[in-house]
């Protein structure tokens, strides 16, 4: 087999970490095959999970889907700003995808061109939560 590095030579931050990543909602992550079950590679998958779980939650994911892990290498970042070290290794990101209606909620170290950025950008929320269930169109931070 190949060399491959090791997602704890990625994943080199404590699961608290997670609260300072880009959050960001996508609406085409429509192949779930290479996305990888957390307890499979981390030690700590639980606690790193329950982070994710509770931030996902916050911007208005209705938790349903499963909290995965996806790499995405370095060549995909070319032009990201990167406030983190990663030109060799890439990244990997905390994926959800809601079932409800195949919006995808994404934790990431850096930000990326694809999505929009919950904290910074207008975007439709679909919620139970809030508005009666309808969701709404906000803008500005949604973590209240």
């Amino acid at each position: 087999m190949a060399f491959s590095i090791p997602i704890d030579k990625i994943i080199t931050y404590p699961p608290e970490a997670l609260k300072s990543f880009k959050l960001i909602m996508y609406e085409w992550v429509d192949n779930l095959d290479f996305a990888l079950d957390p307890a499979a590679y981390l030690p700590q998958a639980a606690e790193y999970v329950a982070v994710a779980h509770e931030l996902f939650y916050e911007a208005g994911w209705d938790r349903d889907g499963e909290i995965r892990l996806m790499w995405i290498p370095p060549f995909a970042l070319e032009g990201v700003e990167m406030e983190v070290k990663i030109e060799s290794v890439g990244i990997i990101v905390w994926h959800v995808k809601q079932k409800s209606d195949g919006l995808s909620w994404i934790l990431s170290p850096v930000s990326l061109p694809c999505g929009r950025e919950v904290a910074k950008r207008n975007f439709w929320i679909p919620s139970p939560r809030r508005e009666g269930g309808r969701g709404d169109r906000r803008g500005g931070d949604h973590r209240r």
